[in-house]
């Protein structure tokens, strides 16, 4: 079954990190009952830097829960209740190698969109209170996922996820991570990514680049 297994909002608020103040809207807390889910993001919840944190591509932030055993072994020390990660839905039965950019998915009475893998910023560091926090992420490939809101409605803790329609591009969250993290080389797999109408315009030029940046090496050679 793939549910919804906790909801979460939180505003942004000031905190100190390395001797300054910064704002972040990391911090999340779970909610009962049920929440609008908008375009941009949850009633109840916002973000601090809006050049890469929300907005429509990333307005709704999910974690698997099958996740939360691998972080409670590495680190041991953290409490790690759900929301840790700063998502707004903590979800079972999704997982990155398994979802499609561009799937459609119903939950209450909203639709939503699988649009790309978190990269996380040093703001996640902030939350865990350490500063190897991004490095360690980024190198579990435990991304977690973002969703697009096709329709507006409203969502609440235990509700499930109905698959309503499958991208064909075939193209996996993970795949997104393994390109990033150059761990292939796979370039018919990039040159599908900058294709891919479903994956944000951002990433696409990203994957453009590389491939540019592969051409001219190999003219070189």
């Amino acid at each position: 079954m793939m549910q919804v297994i906790s909801v979460h909002v939180g505003l942004p608020r000031e905190v100190s990190w390395k001797g300054k103040i910064v704002t972040t809207g990391i911090f999340k807390e779970p909610i009962a009952g049920r929440v609008t889910v908008r375009t941009l993001n949850l009633d109840g919840d916002g973000q601090a830097d809006l050049t890469v944190h929300g907005g429509p591509e990333k307005a709704v932030y999910a974690y698997p829960s099958e996740h939360y055993e691998y972080w409670r072994d590495e680190l041991p020390e953290a409490e790690l209740p759900w929301g840790a990660f700063g998502e707004n839905f903590t979800t079972v039965g999704l997982m990155e190698d398994a979802l499609n950019i561009g799937d459609r998915f119903r939950i209450g009475t909203v639709e939503l969109r699988v649009t790309q893998p978190r990269m996380p910023c040093y703001k996640l560091g902030i939350k865990f209170g350490r500063a190897d926090m991004v490095q360690r992420f980024l190198a579990s490939r435990l991304t977690g996922f973002y969703f697009s809101v096709l329709q507006e409605g409203e969502v609440g803790a235990g509700d499930t996820l109905e698959l309503i329609e499958r991208d064909d591009n075939q193209i996996k969250v993970s795949d997104i991570t393994r390109l990033y993290a150059r761990e292939t080389d796979d370039l018919e797999l990039m040159q599908r990514a900058t294709q891919l109408q479903a994956l944000p315009v951002s990433w696409r030029n990203y994957f453009k680049q590389q491939m540019e940046q592969q051409q001219r090496r190999g003219k070189r050679l």
